[in-house]
This record gives structure tokens, C-alpha cells and sequence, in this order.
């Protein structure tokens, strides 16, 4: 089969279109005909280096997809060759053909095309398990996402939206602001003209919101701990803004607040498969109702990986960005 290879640590164009092997598969896997693989900022970090794949996974970058059930694992029973389906991944995405463990795999929603399908399993998951099952936010609370028009973020508006949530969102222009407030978002904050504690306050009668979902790390780390309200969650689920930072401690005991961080990656299949499960029943409905739509950017080919990175990297884009092989 043809994968991306990374042929050493570096930019865009160390990513390269290779004849590589076909996957093996376990007795409890399933090999897929990847019709589409979606970005992940993660991608971009694996192909500089810095975030290898888990021991066992492939070596080839793309962390979901969506495609044809080419074979099946003997101890595989829920699904048939040729089922429409898409996955999580630990790796792999980025290739003709892709081995995942049948627990991480999700049929195609109703109403929603095999390809787009592949901008959902990541963004679905990792905001089900951080947003909603570990910070537990529930109807008529307030929630803040930063970098709205991202793909977590485009999918977080909506979920929390539909969920009953008061959403804010920060995102770098206004262009992406009224995209995020039309697909839901109630209080939209350009981070680079306004002070967004302040606009949160000022918003919610001083009090803060009550779950923030946070990809910057570090450089935010203060100030959404000052923008929480009394038993507010805070959770962290990326470091683009640096991994140390110096913090006043003092607001965790007098508003009671929960830090939390998690990475789904490096997750157990065991663990995985828990919150696949909880997405198919509680993100799946949503998404066949049209309540939530996928939000894709833009297409291109497997062989035109680089380009893609480099518009992720360029921060254009609102949504995902999908390859398709």
C-alpha cells in the first residue's frame, strides 16, 4: 500500500509518499480502506519529533479516518467486510490501509458522508471524555473553549450547544468569531484585541464560567483559573502556550476548582474502547439529528500531506483539514 513516511524529524516536507507494507492485523482488529484521514495538531508534533507514536502502533502519522472494513480479526464479531465505518487511532490514518483494534471503531452516521466521517472520531472523543465525562458539564452551565474555529473547537460549540451549555469561545479573528458564533457559540472574544477574563466576567455578572476546555497550557493557565467560577473544571489538553508557568495557588481552595489534563493517544485499548462507546451513544444521535455537523476546511490528496501541514500550521483554517488517499 502507499503511507507517509517521515523520512527524518523536520518541517513539511520531510513527509513523503512511500510504497510501505500492508498491516497486519490481531485477532481482535480490523483492517480498513481509508477513504479519508483527518489532521491533528499532534501530527505536526510527530513529524518534528517530539510526540512518538505508543510502542505497538504504527509508524505512520494520522490519528482517525474513515473507510471500508476490508478484514477482520477472528474474534471480531459486530462488524462485516465492506461496513461503512470510521476510528480512532493510535497512529496510522495517513496510509491506503489501516489496522485499529474493533472497540475503537464507530459506523458512519446517517446523513453524513464516509469521507467527512473522518473529521469526527478524534474531536468526538477527545471532547466526550474531557468536556463531559471527567469536568461533567451539564445543562444551564457555562462553558469556554479556546481556539473555537479548531477542529475540538468546532465540534466542542456544538455538543455543548446541544447539550444545553452557555458557550464562549476565543478564537484570532473575526472571521473565525462569526463562525463560531454561527454554528452556536453565544459569546465569541478575538483573544488578540480583548482581554477575555474580563469579557467572561463581564458576561457572566463576575462570576466565570464553569468548565473551561484549554490547548494553550502555560501561557493561559492563570488566567483561566481566574476566569472559573465557585467549583469551576478547568481542563488542559495541550501545551501550545509552553508546559511551566509560575501560579497563584490561592483560587483552587477559595472558588474549589478542578485542574485536569489527559491526552487520548496513549490511552489502553481498554480505555479507549469505554469512550468510544459513550460517544456512539451519547455524540452519535446528535450528529444523525444534524445538531452537529462535521466542519471540514478543506481536501486534499495523501500525496499533498506537506501542503496540508503547512495550512494547519499556518493557523488558517477553521475546522479539519481531511487527506485523502
Amino acid at each position: 500500500m502507499k503511507g507517509i513516511v517521515i523520512r527524518s524529524p523536520g518541517g513539511p516536507e520531510v513527509l513523503q509518499l512511500q510504497e510501505v507494507d500492508d498491516p497486519q492485523i490481531g485477532d481482535d482488529e480490523v483492517l480498513i480502506g481509508v477513504h479519508a484521514t483527518a489532521l491533528n495538531r499532534a501530527d505536526t508534533l510527530q513529524r518534528k519529533g517530539s510526540y512518538p507514536p505508543p510502542k505497538g502502533a504504527s509508524p505512520y502519522p494520522g490519528l482517525e479516518c474513515s473507510g471500508t472494513v476490508l478484514s477482520l480479526g477472528s474474534n471480531v464479531s459486530r462488524w462485516k467486510i465492506g461496513d461503512q465505518v470510521c476510528a480512532l487511532l493510535a497512529g496510522g490514518g495517513y496510509a491506503e490501509k489501516v489496522a485499529v483494534p474493533a472497540a475503537q471503531l464507530l459506523p458512519v452516521p446517517a446523513g453524513v458522508s464516509i469521507v467527512d466521517a473522518a473529521s469526527f472520531p478524534e474531536v468526538a472523543c477527545t471532547v466526550w471524555s474531557t468536556v463531559f465525562m471527567m469536568s461533567r458539564l451539564s445543562q444551564g452551565e457555562s462553558f469556554l473553549v479556546h481556539g473555537g474555529s479548531s477542529g475540538i473547537g468546532t465540534f466542542a460549540i456544538q455538543i455543548a450547544k446541544y447539550r444545553g451549555a452557555r458557550v464562549f469561545v476565543t478564537a484570532g479573528s473575526e472571521e473565525k468569531l462569526a463562525f463560531c458564533k454561527s454554528i452556536g457559540a453565544d459569546v465569541v472574544i478575538n483573544y488578540k484585541t480583548e482581554d477575555f477574563v474580563a469579557r467572561v466576567k463581564e458576561e457572566t455578572a463576575g462570576q466565570g464560567v464553569d468548565v473551561i476546555l484549554d490547548c494553550m497550557g502555560a501561557s493561559y493557565y492563570q488566567r483561566n483559573i481566574d476566569c472559573l467560577n465557585f467549583d469551576g473544571r478547568l481542563f488542559i489538553i495541550g501545551f501550545q502556550g509552553g508546559f511551566t508557568t509560575q501560579a497563584d495557588l490561592r483560587p483552587l481552595l477559595a472558588k474549589r476548582l478542578t485542574v485536569q489534563g489527559a491526552g487520548l493517544r496513549n490511552r489502553s485499548v481498554e480505555n479507549k474502547a469505554v469512550i468510544v462507546s459513550e460517544v456512539e451513544k451519547n455524540v452519535w444521535p446528535a450528529i444523525v439529528e444534524g445538531k452537529v455537523k462535521p466542519v471540514v476546511y478543506k481536501y486534499f490528496p495523501l500525496s499533498e500531506a506537506a501542503e496540508a501541514h503547512r495550512l494547519m500550521e499556518s493557523s488558517q483554517h477553521i475546522g479539519k483539514i481531511l487527506l485523502l488517499p
